[in-house]
């Protein structure tokens, strides 16, 4: 049966992989997997899902014949801050080389010169033109459709979209398949190795730019089976979002490429501002760069971008998502610079794995920004991440097909009940704010101990409200809320733990760089959270 045409099932036999996510990675490591039969497992109405849909920045991969893989390296453990693990760094650049070679070969329309030779442009921390686009800055979207139309076509993929995936099952420490509610048919149980792919967490922020789908579902399943994670305080704010007046939640982003083809930030007055930040100005590291702005946004000082110098040199056909969202909003970037603010954009903390995806736990893979592969360290290289999820999704469908086949009846799940969404909704918001106020560019003790104090409360609240409903939106909102809360204590733990500034974490109280912590932050849920709340939480 092909993909396109799969219908909702209650159970699966024991030979499938179950991939979660329909992002760049969960449909990469389904098609890597082929022949092998693969259930592609996602909460959204259909393909694509996920933040890679909304990708503008391109792919990086050294292409150019005055680039190497070596020099794409040396870049990303520098934006990394100290804690990139050179190996991964090493593996991403030279395996990106072959994997993006192989996706345009497989139909990604990537932009090139008159002369038929793929375009490579410039975004910050750099050192030579790598990215790849196609469709100017729609590359991700140009990325997920060449993906999804593969996986339409796929007979060894079954799609099971409008999907809660609610539990990892297991047997002893290993994890032998998932449990989860379909929007038509009710409880799902499937059995199988589980390869997580289910993207970041910007839901736990009020002001993303992640899709609403956003809401750190895999890192909560795997937290609650009990498997190691690392670095989750390092959460990156991509500094140029559109201010939209009075809007919250998903964001418009505008490009790094914009600044790379020589957009300049700016004051109200118009005088440009990043020379003093930074020896590279615009083109500074996204962490150094979004506290700029992040300060003079704090202070009451609205902040600029002025394209006029990139849509000069490159054109609007360049960036068709940026004007076309522009217009939208109805600003003209050839009249006048446009409002600016961070927002929260890539998790660079998740999933503990190795080189090959395989997590703490026997049985459970991860891939993509769920995962924490040691490529990003504090401060993840602009572009690097569509290229991490295209090639550890090959990494992982190679580890998983080696593996010996244990295929374990998973028995049966009783139907789920879930609190009022009201409920969910309220749980969630309170997430965002206290997220928003003492977790964002910049943290201190004071701050992230009312964090905990205010998630904490929120949690027992919630645990307290009455479960009545079994329609699949309370279901769905409940078990995002339920992810939302528990993510958010972890993440605000960790980052209290870590007692120092580096890369994306800045602590007032910790502001210089601690010797001690030039490596991967792994922790646990029971590690992290009281006896009591992480017995509740699991």
């Amino acid at each position: 049966m092909s993909a396109a045409a799969a219908a909702p099932a209650a159970a699966c036999a024991a030979p499938a992989v179950i991939v979660v996510g329909s992002g760049a990675a969960g449909m990469a490591c389904a098609l890597a997997l082929a022949p092998h039969p693969v259930v592609l497992v996602t909460k959204t109405a259909g393909l694509p899902g996920g933040s890679s849909l909304w990708a503008q920045g391109g792919i990086a991969c050294a292409l150019g014949e005055a680039d190497s893989a070596e020099a794409h390296a040396a870049d990303t453990v520098t934006a990394g801050a100290g804690t990139v693990d050179a190996a991964a760094a090493a593996l991403l650049a030279e395996a990106g080389i072959g994997e993006t070679r192989r996706l345009i070969a497989a139909g990604l329309p990537a932009d090139r010169t008159p002369g038929g030779a793929v375009v490579l442009g410039l975004v910050a921390a750099h050192s030579a033109d790598r990215i790849v686009h196609a469709g100017g800055d729609a590359t991700g979207a140009r990325l997920v459709e060449t993906l999804a139309a593969l996986v339409a076509a796929a007979p060894h993929i079954r799609l099971q979209t409008d999907t809660t995936a609610l539990r990892l099952l297991r047997q002893g420490s290993r994890v032998v398949g998932l449990a989860g509610h379909h929007a038509g048919s009710g409880t799902v149980v499937l059995s199988g190795p589980v390869v997580l792919a289910t993207g970041g967490i910007g839901g736990l922020f009020a002001a993303t730019y992640n899709p609403a789908e956003a809401t750190a579902d895999g890192l909560a399943l795997a937290a609650r089976a009990g498997a190691e994670l690392a670095d989750l305080e390092m959460v990156q704010f991509h500094p140029t979002a559109l201010a939209v007046p009075g809007a919250e939640g998903r964001l418009p982003l505008l490009t790094e490429a914009l600044r790379g083809a020589g957009a300049v930030l700016c004051d109200a007055a118009g005088r440009p501002f990043m020379a003093a930040e930074h020896p590279l100005a615009d083109l500074a590291p996204r962490d150094v760069v979004a506290r700029a702005i992040g300060r003079r946004v704090a202070a009451g000082e609205a902040v600029f971008l002025d394209l006029r110098p990139a849509l000069a040199a490159r054109g609007a056909a360049a960036f068709p998502q940026v004007m076309a969202l522009l217009a939208e909003h109805g600003f003209d970037p050839l009249a006048a610079p446009v409002p600016v603010t961070p927002a929260a954009h890539y998790h660079m903390g998740g999933v503990l794995t190795d080189l090959d995806g395989r997590t703490s736990l026997p049985g459970l893979w991860a891939c993509g920004e769920v995962a924490c592969t040691g490529v990003h360290g504090a401060n993840r290289l602009a572009s690097n991440s569509l290229l991490e999820a295209l090639v550890f999704a090959r990494r992982v469908a190679a580890s998983v097909l080696a593996a010996p086949s244990q295929p374990v009846p998973t028995g049966a799940e009783a139907p789920p009940r879930a609190a009022d969404p009201a409920d969910s909704a309220a749980a969630a918001a309170t997430v965002r704010r206290l997220m928003s106020a003492h977790l964002g560019l910049v943290r201190s003790a004071a701050g992230l101990g009312e964090a905990l104090a205010g998630l904490a409360a929120a949690a027992d609240r919630f645990a307290a409200v009455p479960r009545r409903h079994a329609d699949a939106a309370a279901i769905r909102a409940e078990a995002e809320a339920a992810n939302l809360l528990l993510v958010a204590r972890l993440l605000a733990a960790a980052a209290l733990r870590r007692g120092e500034s580096r890369g994306a974490h800045c602590r007032t109280d910790a502001p210089a760089t601690g010797d001690g912590w030039g490596r991967r932050h792994v922790v646990t849920l029971s590690a992290l959270l009281s006896p009591a709340a992480a017995e509740a939480a699991a």
